[in-house]
């Protein structure tokens, strides 16, 4: 005898399974444009220059090794000037935006506390061309360092690279492969790893954060780099996106003799950057980078 309830129940279970599927397998197909939003808000559609907040600046456009464009914005003092801090900040941005939102910062590290500054598009984001991916991500940065490597004045400074969010994945991985070219770190929100990141954010997902194929591994890249790069860490400890803890173990991992801890209370993961005192914990690391000689 035909039992209808049971049929129901195995139909059910079977759509319920298909569809459930279908749903990781759309999550892990299109993971890149949940991790990588290069598009919010507008952001790929116009991107601010420093000529609008009246900068001197060198536009870039750098290519890489498999046929991308990257753009970005080099902004360099008189290396002759009597007051040259021979000192460069390389900004390596978090995940949402473009470089023309944070020109502003820009601004002050160029103007105020007299510091080059170097600032780029991952591919995909602003006006670079591409998709962004951590492999590709990767193949961006190596293009940028060895444009660093060629050019006389960049070569010659200090560089100290300045990470948030992303930008601190990003900057572990160069300070881990370009030890030799890098003079400090200034990391911000950084995570451990994305599936590490994954339980926090998507809790229903926990499950299947091995599905994740953009890992982004931190916590492996920072013990690769040599303990005389002095680093600085900046932790919002009400961080609603990368937990806290990943940031501390961060700083626990690092080999580094010279290593900070500031950590802001109250702060979020995107208002960290406006936190009382913050620049002055920023100006006094760079402060304590000794200049290349020139």
């Amino acid at each position: 005898m035909f039992d209808l309830p049971l049929y129901f129940i195995k139909i059910s279970f079977v759509i319920g399974s298909t569809v459930a599927v279908a749903a990781l397998l759309g999550i892990y197909k299109y993971q890149g444009s949940i991790i990588y939003p290069s598009g919010l808000n507008g952001a790929r559609d116009h991107v601010d220059t420093p000529a609008e907040y009246g900068l001197a600046y060198e536009d870039l456009s750098l290519k890489t090794k498999d046929g991308e464009t990257l753009n970005g914005y080099l902004l360099l003092h008189d290396k002759n000037s009597i007051d040259y801090t021979n000192k460069t900040v390389m900004i390596l941005s978090p995940n949402a935006g473009n470089i023309g939102h944070f020109l502003p910062v820009v601004k002050y590290i160029y103007e105020q506390l007299r510091y080059n500054v170097l600032i780029y598009s991952y591919r995909g984001y602003g006006k670079s061309t591409g998709t962004p991916s951590e492999t590709g991500l990767k193949i961006d940065a190596d293009t940028v360092m060895e444009y660093v490597a060629s050019h006389t004045q960049l070569a010659e400074s200090s560089l100290v690279l300045y990470g948030r969010s992303l930008g601190g994945a990003v900057t572990l991985y160069i300070a881990a492969h370009y030890a030799n070219l890098v003079a400090g770190i200034i990391l911000e929100n950084t995570f451990l790893s994305v599936r590490k990141v994954i339980p926090h954010i998507f809790p229903i997902l926990s499950p299947f954060r091995a599905l994740c194929h953009e890992i982004w591994a931190s916590e492996d890249e920072i013990v690769r780099i040599p303990d005389t790069i002095p680093i600085l860490f900046m932790s919002a400890l009400e961080d609603e996106i990368v937990p806290p803890e990943h940031m501390r173990t961060l700083y626990e991992l690092s080999k580094s003799k010279n290593k900070t801890w500031k950590a802001f209370a109250g702060a979020h993961h995107n208002d960290t950057i406006v936190q009382p005192k913050y620049w002055d914990y920023f100006y006094e690391f760079m402060r304590n980078i000794n200049p290349v000689e020139k």
